[in-house]
């Protein structure tokens, strides 16, 4: 046999969960043709992998790539760190579907999570035409979830109340035809205007479209804070009376409310399970949090838009009224916790004159200009033109091992990829889970730990020639050496590529070659086949039923 690309002498872990074994592994037009102790044949080229891993490619199930990925379709920041696909379309925020109106919006609002890079074809409207912009012209695999927050939008505008018997049904087309374009579920973001005007029935009927489409329904909850029980038991009945397969995106109970209260979330889910629900999970392996810093805001103050916005941060009274909401009573935007300005550090002031505000956190700069850090907050959104970002240092270590334990838990980076320093996590949370996670303190086992990176969000997604290193599959693989492999992006210095991964390669294409970026662009956008319907794609119907602790 004449293979394109031959691994040997390497350790193959399967993505399963069962034992490393040794082995080669045979690549054949985009596809692994087979996994042996022993392949036979010549190769256009032969990785010699002694004493490394090869194990399926990771997936990325909390991404923000959206609009990054079209600028640098090198995806050099996921594909550094072995990730292979990436899922955007995150916390009911993106940029399809869009109507005319929409667009713009969207791009004043997010353009500190995604940027607004020059040069971009803003040409598409449809999840349809959104996902062709990535098709083999990206380094990773795409795929997308419809997000709520553009179908509200395109109905409802920024408008903060109740949708209508007429608007839910418009809302509910627009999510059927996103999911026939070949999204593979629904996000919302419920602290995130506006998700956060949904009320739970509207979300009901729309997760019950999703599910006849054979989707999955991932909120980012309306708290992970001072109400995240409310929050998490809203997400089950929404699910539940929906038939709708559940998956808990970033789910980490932070603040001081959720100290210690892993434990307690977990018995919930898996109480859920028990009675049938379909719950999996994702987090990031660092303990702060990231977003832009007008999504901290009440969600009242978004309602009307960008400029109803400016206006009320504008206004001396509206503004003390929002300044106690925030430090006294508990903003929805901050989870409902009185906000604590010194957890809050400044990643990146956009347009503003504050270069010298990043990496201080609130308390800080107020230290430092002997101001309120409230109005040294606002003032910075108004100036930045609402892209000035931050982090959060607000979680909890014993939280993450424990949901990390969990057998369906799946890594995500939840990335930001713009800004002066953005967090870390988008350059080094695959490696982190290796490094940190596995060598340094045996939360998991490594086989265990590739399982959930790379299985277990195939499965979530429906993928069944992806996920796992077997014949047939599409030849997405990682290589490293699981004694060196290290993040080395810190919050000081982000941008910075792991250790200890010399080879990834995606749909049969090498794409780090020798610790180097090829500069190839093999990825393909994958899209959801609807059980109603639409689009073929590369991928196979969603499951209907839970993932297995082990892929059958």
């Amino acid at each position: 046999m004449d293979w394109d690309i031959l691994i040997r002498n390497c350790r193959i872990v399967d993505g399963t969960g069962r034992d490393a074994m040794p082995g080669e592994i045979g690549i054949c037009d985009g596809r692994i043709g087979v996994v042996a102790s022993n392949c036979l044949g010549t190769a256009a080229r032969v990785i010699e992998a002694a004493g490394m891993v090869a194990c399926p490619g990771f997936i990325d199930m909390h991404t923000h790539s959206d609009l990054m990925l079209l600028a640098e379709p090198g995806a050099h920041a996921k594909i550094m760190q072995g990730v292979t696909t990436e899922v955007i379309g995150q916390d009911g925020l993106s940029y399809a579907p869009v109507t005319d109106a929409t667009l713009p919006q969207f791009r004043a609002a997010f353009k500190g999570i995604n940027g607004d890079p020059p040069g971009l074809a803003w040409g598409w409207r449809s999840v349809a035409e959104f996902l062709a912009h990535f098709d083999r012209r990206t380094a990773v695999n795409v795929a997308m979830l419809a997000p709520h927050g553009n179908l509200r939008a395109a109905v409802l505008g920024m408008d903060d109340r109740k949708a209508s018997a007429t608007e839910l049904d418009q809302m509910t087309r627009l999510l059927e035809q996103a999911m026939d374009d070949g999204a593979f579920g629904l996000s919302t973001g419920l602290t995130y205007a506006p998700c956060s005007y949904a009320d739970t029935a509207e979300l009901v009927a729309l997760c019950r479209a999703t599910a006849r489409r054979g989707g999955f329904f991932a909120p980012h909850l309306r708290s992970y804070g001072a109400d995240m029980d409310a929050a998490v038991r809203e997400a089950f009945e929404i699910s539940a009376a929906a038939q709708c397969p559940l998956h808990l995106t970033h789910f980490q109970a932070s603040f001081s409310t959720g100290k210690g209260k892993a434990g307690f979330y977990l018995q919930q889910i898996h109480e859920a399970r028990r009675q049938g629900l379909d719950v999996t999970l994702d987090a990031y392996p660092y303990l702060a949090g990231s977003t832009f810093l007008a999504g901290l805001l009440p969600s009242w103050v978004h309602a009307g838009g960008e400029a109803q916005l400016r206006k009320r941060l504008s206004d001396p009274a509206i503004r003390t009224k929002i300044r106690h909401e925030m430090e006294v009573v508990g903003a929805d935007g901050m989870h409902k916790v009185p906000v604590d300005w010194a957890v809050i550090v400044v990643s990146d002031v956009g347009s503003a004159p504050r270069a010298d505000w990043v990496g201080l956190s609130l308390a800080a700069i107020a230290q430092r200009t002997g101001r309120a850090a409230f109005d040294c907050y606002a003032d910075l959104i108004l100036e930045s033109d609402l892209a000035a970002t931050c982090l959060a240092f607000i979680g909890h270590e014993e939280n993450l091992q424990a949901f990390l334990r969990d057998p369906q838990f799946m890594g995500s980076s939840d990335g930001i990829l713009v800004g002066a320093r953005p967090h870390p996590r988008a350059w080094g949370a695959f490696a982190r889970f290796l490094a940190r996670y596995v060598r340094e303190l045996g939360v998991l086992k490594l086989e265990e730990c590739v399982r959930k990176l790379t299985s277990v969000p195939a499965a979530r997604l429906g993928l069944a020639d992806r996920g796992c290193l077997r014949p047939g599959y599409w030849a997405d693989v990682v290589i490293f050496d699981p004694d060196t492999v290290q993040d080395t992006a810190t919050f000081e210095n982000p941008r910075s590529y792991p250790d200890g991964i010399p080879y990834v390669i995606v749909n049969g294409v090498l794409v780090k070659d020798n610790g180097q970026h090829t500069g190839a662009t093999p990825g393909h956008a994958l899209r959801h086949v609807s059980r109603s319907g639409g689009q073929r794609g590369l991928s196979p119907p969603m499951a209907r039923h839970a993932p297995p602790d082990r892929p059958r």
